[in-house]
């Protein structure tokens, strides 16, 4: 910025007169600019924390991360879950033929004694291990880490419990379903 200018931008500043104040700091910045480096550069722009860096895209050039490929197998167990749990609740059922009571006490015998194992083992390094892989900011209030789509990033295990409430040891229900 040429003298002239910056007087004029600082004559639009000064309004209606100046301050012995507004004299002083004006003194002060022409002083100053004599000896900025920056004078004449334009401003390095600051980043923003929302905007991909390189190494994410070197990162993505290797393919799925860990984090993303152990989600897909969670995701694949429980499908798999879900299918054969699908398929014994309904020949349970044609077993047991009418009686109800034997069909809910051995549903749930059967409920408890499910391997869940694998998908558990998991689920319990995708607890461990996802903060640090998907590279979760931490929350300053509560020192835990950031939530992910409102909820927290943890995955519940499967046990029984979660398997009785997808296949109810109900009868009319399982039969219901064999008819589906």
């Amino acid at each position: 910025m040429d003298r002239r200018e910056r007087e004029r931008l600082l004559a639009e500043q000064r309004g209606r007169g100046e301050t012995v104040r507004d004299a002083f700091e004006r003194r002060a910045v022409e002083r100053e600019l004599d000896f900025n480096t920056l004078k004449g550069r334009p401003i390095r722009q600051r980043l923003r924390n929302a905007t991909p860096g390189a190494d994410s895209y070197v990162v993505s050039l290797g393919g799925p991360l860990p984090y993303m490929q152990r989600l897909r197998m969670i995701e694949d167990e429980i499908a798999e879950h879900e299918r054969r749990l699908g398929e014994a609740w309904r020949e349970l059922a044609d077993e047991c033929g009418g009686d109800a009571e034997r069909f809910a006490a051995r549903w749930r015998r059967r409920a408890a004694r499910w391997p869940f194992f694998a998908v558990n083992e998991l689920i319990a390094k995708h607890n461990r291990y996802f903060p640090i892989e998907a590279r979760l900011p931490m929350d300053p209030r509560t020192g835990d880490f950031a939530l992910v789509h409102g909820r927290r990033y943890e995955l519940e295990p499967l046990d029984g419990t979660w398997l009785l409430e997808r296949f109810p040891p109900r009868l009319e229900a399982a039969l219901a379903a064999r008819a589906a």
